[in-house]
């Protein structure tokens, strides 16, 4: 596994929750937050369990080309994934998947016929790390006085691949 790879293995690990966004049969973006159920970039996966009626699912009917997007507030590091998603019907997965926080979201739990699994296979991924926000702020400042470009030794920037 790449560095790049382990890094964003890392930053999912540590934030729950993804934007998601969609692109609606108008084509027109859309976006929501999702919790991520489970993620395995070396089989590119990242799962979650959505609504069967919603917004989301019916764009990915139409249109399955997604973006995920993860922010983590602690570090202010951030994570783009943008892929395909399909929708599963798998009850071994979904029972993997399932925690009892989903039973104040479906109203039969598990058995509802609106519970969706949400499949994302990325294609690609590119992540911004911040580095140590006392340091960055004080380079910030320096800048701020001497009008000098200091973006490129805030933190780290990579794309990669899948």
């Amino acid at each position: 596994m790449t560095e790049q790879i382990k890094q964003i293995n890392e930053l999912i690990k540590d934030v729950k929750f993804a934007m998601l966004t969609t692109i609606t049969k108008d084509g027109h973006l859309h976006a929501c937050p999702m919790t991520t159920s489970e993620f395995d970039l070396d089989k590119k996966e990242i799962w979650f369990i959505g609504d069967a009626t919603t917004e989301t699912v019916s764009d990915i009917k139409n249109n399955p080309q997604i973006n995920l997007a993860y922010t983590a507030n602690s570090s202010k590091d951030y994570l783009s994934i943008n892929g395909k998603a399909e929708l599963v019907k798998d009850r071994q997965k979904l029972e993997a998947l399932w925690s009892p926080m989903y039973n104040a979201f479906f109203e039969n739990g598990i058995d509802d016929d609106n519970v969706q699994l949400i499949k994302i296979i990325p294609n690609g991924a590119e992540y911004w790390l911040s580095g140590n926000s006392v340091v960055n702020m004080f380079k910030m400042t320096a800048a701020a006085v001497t009008g000098e470009k200091i973006a490129d030794s805030l933190g780290e920037n990579h794309s990669v691949k899948f």
